[in-house]
């Protein structure tokens, strides 16, 4: 069997904004009477079309940067701009925007609706922007076939297994035509194989459409795979790595 396809490097003109800009991030928690520092000044560059990782242990903050790169929370200071627009200045409406067209997300979880079928998880995304009903078909079937789901659309969850989930999950992600997936720990919940599998499926969508990727984990499969890593700890960037040429990482 062939090699999956590699990550595919920014091909981007080098005039066009990053996807994401992130300026001293700085995001705290309360939990009784403790404080937890989950960020403390972090700065990340995305550009358009890359694949990033965003590796690091639990509790060193992948999640809680994600939650600010897709404006699902917003920092106590610093910035997120995503194509040179500052998050934190977007409306109401322009921010709802933001979340159903701009960026689609995968979760550890999956967090499909038990009792809609595969092809209902996916098209609900369009059901909700108002997508007339052939678009909306159309759109569909298509994200579910990049998936290699199109003869499981019929099933419910419960009929699927976990790698049939996570693809449904990722289906409904890229439905909307996102400019980036974030995906928080895509693989937690598989076995090594299964979440081999994802991790080439992953690649070759980002090889192939040039969607921006921007992934959570701890799982070295997906490190190993990517051509950029930026690890945390503790709440900050300590390592921003790339793979050379021939394969071995350099920290920049």
């Amino acid at each position: 069997m062939s090699a999956p396809p590699e990550p595919r490097r920014p091909l981007e003109p080098e005039s066009a904004p990053p996807i994401f800009q992130a300026s001293g991030l700085r995001k705290a928690y309360r939990l009784g009477a403790i404080t937890i520092e989950a960020l403390r000044g972090v700065d990340l560059v995305v550009a358009q079309g890359e694949f990033v990782v965003v590796a690091g242990p639990s509790g060193c903050g992948k999640t809680t940067l994600f939650n600010l790169l897709g404006a699902l929370d917003g920092p106590d200071a610093g910035s997120v701009r995503f194509e040179g627009s500052d998050l934190g200045r977007l409306t109401p409406g322009e921010r709802t925007l933001f979340l159903r067209r701009k960026v689609g997300f995968v979760f550890q979880s999956f967090n499909l609706i038990p009792v809609l079928t595969a092809y209902e998880n996916v098209e609900y995304p369009l059901w909700i922007d108002g997508l007339r009903g052939a678009e909306r078909r159309r759109r569909t079937e298509e994200a579910l076939a990049s998936v290699g789901l199109a003869a499981r659309m019929r099933q419910r969850p419960d009929q699927l297994s976990g790698g049939e989930r996570q693809r449904v999950a990722l289906a409904r992600g890229l439905v909307h035509q996102p400019r980036v997936i974030l995906a928080d720990e895509p693989t937690a919940n598989l076995d090594s194989g299964t979440g081999a599998e994802i991790v080439g499926l992953l690649a070759r969508i980002n090889s192939e459409r040039g969607t921006t990727f921007v992934i959570a984990t701890h799982d070295p499969a997906i490190v190993e795979r990517s051509p950029r890593t930026v690890r945390l700890l503790d709440g900050r960037v300590v390592a921003d790595e790339r793979a050379g040429p021939s394969g071995p990482r350099g920290t920049r």
